[in-house]
């Protein structure tokens, strides 16, 4: 890990499953409101016969996830570590496991300001080494924020694109330039590799900015997320073709895929990209769903110059060697094998040049793209005042295409 790494993940390989939630809700985006009652939970599991001793710490970022420039006193009132005390072990799996809980804020502190957090978590006797760090926001919401997104865009009508347009009310936001002075960054399913941020708006009136008709503002449709599911290790769920146990783990061995971009779409109610964990004969499955290596393949020919990529919460949203796709000459496919908690899983396959150039991930070669797609798209505003030394996140809004 470099320490220009801000983006969720976990970064040891006993660590499994991390997932916030807000209020328990898991499929809000982790936003708390400052100075309201909000919870935010950060989960995660370790692979251990016995818990380890682990602390956390935050640190403070600038819009475009940077870590800011802030002392702990500016940003925390009280004391930025904490220990993870809150966890319990496995109970009939398999796989021995101990889940983990960190609830923010707490009474070891509250949040002074807003913006942009990242919660690092590492053994107390090695504070350097992160084993994971997970990313979440805290919100004036002082702006007002309206989107909406349509399939009849400024390059193509109803063929494969949404355009997404924004109006922003900085009334009370205290902001002196609404044409300069707002950051609004544009999201599609959580998705980090193809998310934009506009500076100027179209038009401005009064103290609000209108974003519309901007071409950064255009996404590529995709489709909707492919879906699994491995809620029981006695029987196959939804697109799983075989389960069987090996020791010491569960196997399950999904449905091939194949390409759909030369298909027409199927409308499918999806998680936009989450998952949820579950064990349908469990009365907790935090602490009673098992760990299964789950295998993954896609029937496509070599792409010769291009990487494939599982995406998805499972992977963190990471291009990185757990969501690579290898291709396997004996069967023709690509494969790939993760070790996943039973649930209820989203995932899509995204394309990216071999040698470089674009970081974001393309999901015309293997899922197309199909206007009808339901995509959820998160809107976030950030500002920073004259003499300030952090950007502020003023409003927060979600839009899901119908």
């Amino acid at each position: 890990m470099t320490a220009a790494d801000t983006m969720t993940g976990i970064f040891d390989d006993a660590f499994h499953t991390l997932r916030t939630d807000i209020n328990g809700d898991y499929m809000a985006p982790p936003v708390l409101l400052l100075d309201s009652p909000d919870q935010l939970t950060i989960s995660f599991d370790e692979i251990t016969e016995s818990n380890s001793y682990l602390r956390y710490s935050l640190v403070h970022c600038n819009a475009n996830w940077t870590e800011s420039p802030l002392v702990e006193s500016e940003f925390l009132d009280g004391f930025n570590f904490g220990n993870v005390d809150d966890y319990e072990y496995s109970r009939m799996t398999s796989a021995h496991y101990v889940n983990y809980r960190i609830t923010l804020p707490n009474d070891r502190f509250r949040f002074k300001i807003s913006g942009n957090y990242l919660v690092r978590v590492y053994r107390d006797d090695d504070p350097d080494t992160t084993l994971l760090q997970a990313r979440f926001m805290v919100s004036e919401s002082t702006a007002t924020v309206q989107a909406d997104v349509l399939s009849v865009t400024d390059i193509d009508y109803n063929d494969s694109h949404q355009q997404v347009s924004v109006t922003v009310d900085a009334t009370n936001a205290k902001v002196e330039d609404v044409f300069n002075d707002l950051m609004v960054y544009v999201s599609q399913n959580g998705r980090l590799d193809n998310e934009v941020m506009v500076r100027q708006p179209l038009r401005v009136s009064g103290k609000k900015a209108f974003y519309e008709h901007l071409r950064q503002l255009i996404f590529p449709a995709g489709n909707e997320y492919r879906r699994m599911e491995t809620v029981s290790t006695t029987y196959p769920g939804m697109n799983v073709e075989a389960v069987e146990y090996h020791d010491p783990y569960y196997h399950a061995t999904l449905t091939t895929d194949y390409p759909r971009s030369a298909g027409s779409y199927i409308y499918d109610q999806t998680q936009s990209g989450r998952f949820f964990i579950r064990e349908y004969n469990s009365s907790d499955s935090d602490t009673e769903a098992d760990y299964v290596v789950t295998h993954f393949s896609l029937d496509a020919p070599e792409l010769p110059g291009k990487h494939i990529f599982l995406d998805g919460d499972l992977t963190g949203r990471r291009f990185d060697p757990q969501s690579l796709m290898t291709y396997n000459r004996a069967t023709g496919r690509y494969e790939k094998t993760l070790l996943l908690k039973q649930g209820a899983y989203n995932y899509q396959y995204l394309t990216i040049d071999a040698g470089g150039g674009s970081h974001s991930g393309s999901t015309s070669t293997i899922e197309g793209d199909f206007y009808q797609t339901r995509n959820e798209y998160l809107v976030k505003v950030y500002t920073r005042r004259r003499g300030e030394r952090y950007d502020r996140l003023i409003g927060v809004t979600s839009v899901i295409f119908h």
